[in-house]
């Protein structure tokens, strides 16, 4: 009999459009029997309807440090500049960092992979952007992942 190694989605939290064909959807899924928050893009197009590679996966123990990170950022940013907030090990050799990012003149907050290993350094495509007046939506969605994460 084969292991299932698919992800099963749980329940989605949420969604944020980004246009009329793309938005990031916020949601709960297992893998082997443990529970993960995630965030991915989705995108709506005449040849294909769903998940893309663009989007992220986090444990409670990423929960934890990404909610406060977030949570505490002004309604309004402060910065003209990409700006660095926080570093979480995801696991060796990769780290969730959350920055905030200026991206053809609008802002938004990355949470990326970036990856440290014999074979590679640098940003992974491992990630999502979330544009910076949806964040405190995205803090909402985050802190009902991390309740539903807790319950594995």
């Amino acid at each position: 009999m084969a292991e299932n190694r698919e992800f099963k989605p749980l329940k989605e939290l949420g969604t944020i459009s980004l246009s009329d064909t793309t938005q990031i959807k916020f949601y709960v899924d297992e893998y082997k029997g443990y529970r993960y928050g995630s965030i991915r893009t989705f995108i709506i197009g005449e040849s294909y309807t769903g998940p893309t590679k663009s989007g992220i996966t986090m444990n409670a123990a990423l929960l934890d440090g990404v909610i406060p990170a977030l949570a505490k950022l002004p309604k309004e940013p402060d910065t003209l500049e990409d700006k660095e907030l926080a570093r979480f090990p995801k696991k060796a050799g990769v780290e969730l960092v959350l920055r905030i990012t200026i991206f053809r003149d609008t802002t938004g907050v990355d949470l990326r992979e970036w990856v440290d290993d014999p074979t590679y350094k640098g940003w992974s495509k491992k990630g999502v952007r979330i544009p910076y007046k949806e964040v405190a939506q995205a803090v909402t969605y985050l802190k009902e992942m991390r309740q539903l994460v807790a319950k594995a």
